[in-house]
C-alpha cells in the first residue's frame, strides 16, 4: 500500500469516525443533521437519505456534521427562519447539557476508536524484546556482578520479568537500591544482588532527568505475544491513556519550548509515517492510525473557535453567564480561529517540506 492510499485510509477513517460521534449523539438527541461531509470545500459527489445529504468534499483535510439551527438552515438562503416546528429538531433551540454531549462526541469517539484499534492489536499479538542480554557494559555493575551476553532475566525482586520494558522499568524505579535478579544462564537458574548506578539521560521530551542502569543492553530478540480479550481490552485502555498523557504532554512541552516547534508534523509526514506502517503489516498500520485518532481527538478539544474546544468554550460560557454569546462576538472569534488554524496547517506543511528536502 502506497504511502498516498494509507494516508487517505487513515484520515479518511478517523475523520468518519470523528463525524459519526457527532451525528450519532446529534441524531439521539432529536436534532436534525442536514449534511454528513467527508471533507471540506466543493462537493464531488453525495445522496440523500431521510433529512440528511451524506457527502464527499474535495479537500480531504477533515469533514462537517452540518445541523438544523447550525450556521444557517438553507443553502438558498443562511438567514431564513425556523418555523416554530423545525425549533424542536434544531440544535440551536436544544439545552446548553445537550449541545455540549452533541460537541464533546466527536473527539471522544476518536479515543474510543484508539482504545479499539489498540485492543485488537493486543488481541492479535504484539512483538516485544525478549529480556535476554546484548551486551555487558564493562564498567558498569552488571559485568561486576558476573552477568554474560546470552543470560536471561527472569526476575526482579521476586516480580517475574517477561520483557525487556518491564526489566528497564524495573531497574529505573529502583532509586538505586540493591536488586535481587533471578536469571537463567544454558537452563541453569542462578541469582545475583545488583546496585544499580545513578545516570543523567533525556527524556522522551529531550529534558535531562535522572534514572539508573546496570550496564546491559537487549540482544535484540523478539517474541510476539498475545492476549486473552479482557486482557486486550485493558492494554488497550492503558495504551490510550498512555498515547494521551504523552500527546498533551508533548503540546505542553512545545508552549514551554523544551520540545522544538518544528518538530511538529503534517499530513506529509502522516502520509510517510502510513506507508512505512502499512509496509510494516496491518496492525503496525493499526497501532499507527490508534496514535493519529487519540491526537485528533485532543486536538479538537483545545479552545481555538471553529475547533469543537471552540464551541465547547462558548457553550460552557453560555452556562456561566447564563445567556447564549453574542453572534457577532462567535463569528468574529471564529474568524481568528480559521486564522489561527491556516497559519498551523501552513507551518506544518512547511515543516514537512522542509524535513523532506533536507533527507
Amino acid at each position: 500500500m502506497s504511502s498516498t492510499v494509507s494516508a487517505i485510509v487513515v484520515l479518511g477513517v478517523l475523520i468518519f469516525v470523528h463525524e459519526l460521534g457527532h451525528f450519532l449523539v446529534a441524531k439521539f438527541s432529536g436534532v436534525r443533521v442536514l449534511k454528513f461531509s467527508l471533507g471540506f470545500g466543493p462537493k464531488l459527489c453525495g445522496i440523500c437519505i431521510g433529512d440528511t445529504e451524506y457527502l464527499i468534499s474535495a479537500i480531504p483535510l477533515g469533514g462537517y456534521v452540518k445541523m438544523l439551527g447550525e450556521g444557517g438552515n438553507n443553502d438558498d438562503d443562511p438567514d431564513a427562519e425556523l418555523s416554530d416546528a423545525e425549533k424542536s429538531f434544531s440544535y440551536e433551540y436544544k439545552s446548553p447539557w445537550i449541545r455540549l454531549a452533541i460537541i464533546i462526541a466527536g473527539p471522544l469517539a476518536n479515543i474510543l476508536f484508539a482504545a479499539v484499534v489498540f485492543s485488537i492489536v493486543y488481541l492479535f499479538g504484539v512483538p516485544s524484546l525478549s529480556p535476554v542480554i546484548g551486551e555487558v557494559n564493562h564498567e558498569m555493575p552488571a559485568f561486576a556482578a558476573g552477568l554474560h551476553p546470552g543470560d536471561k532475566i527472569v526476575a526482579i525482586n521476586g516480580k517475574k520479568i517477561d520483557d525487556w520494558e518491564h526489566l528497564s522499568a524495573a531497574v529505573r524505579a529502583s532509586g538505586g537500591l540493591e536488586l535481587d535478579i533471578d536469571y537463567e544462564r544454558d537452563a541453569t537458574l542462578l541469582k545475583v544482588k545488583i546496585i544499580p548506578e545513578q545516570v543523567e539521560t533525556k527524556s522522551i521530551f529531550g529534558e535531562n532527568e535522572i534514572s539508573y542502569i546496570i550496564g546491559i543492553t537487549a540482544s535484540g530478540e523478539t517474541t510476539v505475544k498475545h492476549y486473552q480479550p479482557g486482557e486486550a481490552l485493558l492494554h488497550g485502555l492503558t495504551e490510550t491513556w498512555k498515547v494521551s498523557y504523552l500527546t498533551i504532554m508533548g503540546f505542553i512541552k512545545m508552549i514551554q519550548r523544551v520540545v522544538p516547534a518544528k518538530d511538529l508534523g503534517g499530513p506529509i509526514m502522516i502520509a510517510q509515517l502510513a506507508g512505512q506502517s502499512a509496509k510494516a503489516g496491518i496492525l503496525s498500520l493499526l497501532y499507527f492510525m490508534g496514535i493519529i485518532s487519540v491526537n485528533l481527538g485532543i486536538l479538537n478539544l483545545f479552545p481555538i473557535p471553529v475547533l469543537d474546544g471552540g464551541h465547547l468554550l462558548f457553550i460552557t460560557l453560555e452556562l456561566i453567564l447564563g445567556r447564549p454569546v453574542k453572534k457577532a462576538a462567535i463569528e468574529r472569534a471564529q474568524q481568528v480561529g480559521f486564522f489561527m488554524l491556516l497559519s498551523l496547517m501552513v507551518f506544518v506543511f512547511y515543516n514537512d517540506l522542509a524535513r523532506m528536502f533536507s533527507q
